[in-house]
């Protein structure tokens, strides 16, 4: 149930990623305001240490202002519209609001508070408007089109060619071609939509703060392991609640109680506190909140041009079409299913052998698989939890960048931070090149949002010919640690850290010359999945997986477990996933919404159609689905398994030959991590694999071959 987040990569005009130095326009700087003056910091990194919420709305208006000034120049341009005086000037505008957004982005999702709830709820109308300000201005457009017009006969590199053509078509999305009368209510569907999808954030995340299942008794602690016990005793210390256990709807709380606790009653209230977020007719209930936005977005895509707004999204994705994605989680579907229900025979024979007397529910199905991984693999979490601790994992994954790419980190203490538990790196390339840093958030609090992700607050670029570096972000929610041990990894929090890592890769290795990228939202995965790979790999557990206590290398034994038990729980992993990614789908092809649309109902009964079983719950439901209401991922959420093909199938070559074959690892690193979103991706993978991908590797990965 972990939220893998990601990299956004934001397509627009705009870049408001990227970070560069302020100050450098002729608008006098607010000495007084860190935004607003020259950064004097190593590195040119955001001086958090200075920064306070109060800067922000004045720094993001003269952003701005900025903007609409660079944005002017370039229509009332005497000169004919080329390539460099529109193109390329564009795409270099807005830095200071780019700056600031990176860093008021990163605060909303890690280390938010109500000051700045309140600053997004007036800082997010302003931003669509101005997007709208760019993407329907006439000038500027007709400007775009005469160089877009003419490109065939520029000279253009062919990354000039693809950002050119990409934002041609990003104007023509973003209603360039719309009347007046449509323009205008074009203008008002963003401002509401970027309004509601915050709401919808806001109320997710105090859902999630507020349930806690607080237990009074030993006796409430029944089956759970020490290290459970005292994650949750140090988390009621935290909330001054002494003599007390306390459980969170946080995933690091969360699946450690719902694998140990004998006490069904409490898996169930925990569990249905996780599920029921958003869903219990209070103030923060997101019914509402999705019915509009649905409506919403449907009236978008009508007033573009498409059916509904899966056409409008996926057209730009490698799929291209609703209906190739609706076929291809189809065809992952059914033999999922499959395996899911053998795997819930499995559990309820444990069950009925036990004198349960129960049926298998949805917040039995941890506890019961639990048993039966060792029942079957003699394996379980509190087994390998010592052996994953989060600075020997972070090693491990340091250690496979220094054997595939030549990169080297170093811990920097000179970086200001926006929080005392994150860590900075810097990395740099074998030869001692500076590549850029690297800023790690790892665990819970309630300013943070669910999940795991990254970002950054710089993108890499070019200024005359000198590459401007990177600064790149992970932030997650991982087990904290406890006065009597580290910070000890689940497996899958391990894998989600590898996951994450790759996404900084991309943006730490990237080679483009300009800000604008545009990468297939099926795609943006590939970078952070392939290194997901790794992960479990033998000859790398050896390198990294130590015993927290001894030092210890982890036991031969307890590899060949995990080994043997690779395709444990799959078709339950697969379902849960592939049912929210239907329902994602279901919601953004729906043509017309009613305007009394019944959430609960629709989702009930899209799920009715596509079979689910009552054992599994999407692993998001409608009301605390943030990848698709407040995340970017709207009738996107497929594409963490469309891009699992994609992986799946990169990293046969590197079994082919070596896990560590450096040539393999820089012929992906050239062709895929520096070039992403400067380029076709099909004709990218092509030229590192040698032909497009293929789907077997990912069906073999998880036992969904046919007789498997």
């Amino acid at each position: 149930m972990h939220s893998s987040k990601t990299i956004v990569f934001l397509l627009t005009v705009m870049a408001v990623t990227a970070l560069a130095p302020a100050g450098q326009n002729a608008v006098p700087p607010d000495k007084a305001n860190p935004f607003l003056a020259p950064y004097k910091t190593p590195d040119n990194t955001p001086p958090f240490d200075l920064i306070k919420p109060e800067h922000f709305l004045p720094a993001i208006k003269e952003g701005i202002k900025r903007q609409q000034a660079e944005i002017e120049a370039i229509v009332n341009d005497k000169a004919p519209a080329t390539f460099a005086n529109t193109q390329a000037t564009l795409d270099a505008s807005g830095l200071l609001l780019s700056e600031v957004n990176a860093v008021f982005g990163a605060l909303q999702g890690a280390d938010t508070n109500p000051v700045l709830q309140a600053i997004a709820k007036e800082v997010s109308p302003l931003l669509a408007a101005h997007n709208d300000n760019i993407r329907l201005n006439d000038k500027l457009f007709a400007r775009v089109k005469a160089v877009y017009d003419r490109r065939a006969q520029l000279k253009l590199t062919p990354e000039e060619r693809f950002l050119l053509e990409n934002s041609y078509r990003d104007f023509v999305r973003g209603g360039a071609l719309l009347d007046a009368a449509q323009k205008s209510r074009l203008r008002d569907l963003n401002r509401d939509l970027s309004l509601l999808s915050l709401k919808f954030g806001d109320n997710l995340l105090a859902e999630t703060n507020d349930f806690k299942l607080v237990l009074e008794t030993k006796a409430d602690l029944a089956g759970l392991p020490p290290a459970v016990v005292a994650m949750a005793e140090a988390t009621a210390q935290q909330l001054k609640m002494p003599g007390r256990w306390v459980f969170t709807v946080q995933v690091p709380s969360m699946i450690p109680f719902l694998q140990s606790s004998t006490r069904r009653d409490l898996r169930e209230k925990i569990y249905q506190g996780y599920i029921r977020r958003g869903d219990r007719g209070n103030e923060r209930d997101n019914k509402d909140v999705v019915r509009q936005i649905v409506s919403l977005r449907s009236e978008k895509a009508k007033l573009l041009g498409y059916a509904n707004h899966a056409q409008f999204v996926v057209e730009t994705n490698m799929a291209k079409t609703p209906q190739a994605v609706d076929a291809f989680l189809k065809r992952l579907w059914d033999p999922a299913l499959a395996r899911a229900k053998r795997e819930a025979a499995d559990m309820q024979a444990i069950i009925d052998r036990e004198g349960g007397g129960s049926k298998l529910a949805p917040w039995d199905w941890w506890y019961y698989a639990e048993k039966v991984r060792q029942e079957k693999y003699a394996l379980d979490d509190a087994a390998l939890r010592p052996y994953f601790k989060l600075e020997n994992v972070r090693q491990g994954i340091f250690t496979l960048c220094d054997k595939l790419y030549g990169l080297k980190f170093t811990e920097r203490k000179d970086i200001s931070v926006y929080n005392p538990e994150v860590q900075v790196f810097e990395v740099r390339e074998e030869d001692g090149r500076h590549v850029g840093l690297l800023y790690m958030d790892f665990h819970p609090r309630p300013s943070k949002r669910g999940g795991a992700w990254s970002g950054s607050f710089r993108r890499e670029s070019y200024e005359k010919g000198k590459r401007i570096p990177p600064l790149s972000t992970i932030t997650c929610n991982f087990t904290r640690p406890t006065a009597d041990a580290p910070s000890l990894l689940s497996i899958d929090e391990a894998k989600t850290f590898f996951h994450e890592f790759g996404h900084s890769l991309a943006t730490l290795l990237a080679e483009g010359v300009y800000r604008g990228r545009t990468v297939p939202r099926d795609a943006v995965e590939l970078p952070s999945q392939i290194m997901e790979n790794w992960a479990l790999e033998p000859e790398l557990l050896a390198l990294y997986a130590k015993h927290y206590k001894t030092g210890a290398a982890i036991p031969a034994d307890l590899v060949k477990k995990l080994q043997t038990s690779s395709l444990f729980n799959q078709g339950f992993e697969t379902v849960e996933y592939l049912a929210a990614s239907i329902l994602d789908m279901a919601w953004h092809e729906i043509a017309a919404p009613p305007p009394a649309l019944d959430v609960d109902a629709f989702e009930a009964k899209t799920m009715g159609a596509a079979g689910l079983i009552p054992e599994i719950t999407p692993r998001y439901r409608s009301t605390y689905f943030n990848h698709i209401f407040n995340g970017g991922y709207s009738a996107g959420y497929y594409v963490y398994i469309w891009a699992a093909q994609l992986d799946a199938d990169a990293f046969e070559a590197f079994k082919e030959k070596s896990l560590f074959e450096r040539a393999t690892a820089l012929s992906f690193r050239r062709n895929i991590l520096e070039k992403f979103g400067t380029g076709e991706l099909m004709a990218q993978y092509v030229a590192f694999r040698g032909a497009e991908p293929k789907i077997e590797p990912l069906l073999k990965r998880r036992g969904l071959l046919v007789g498997k």
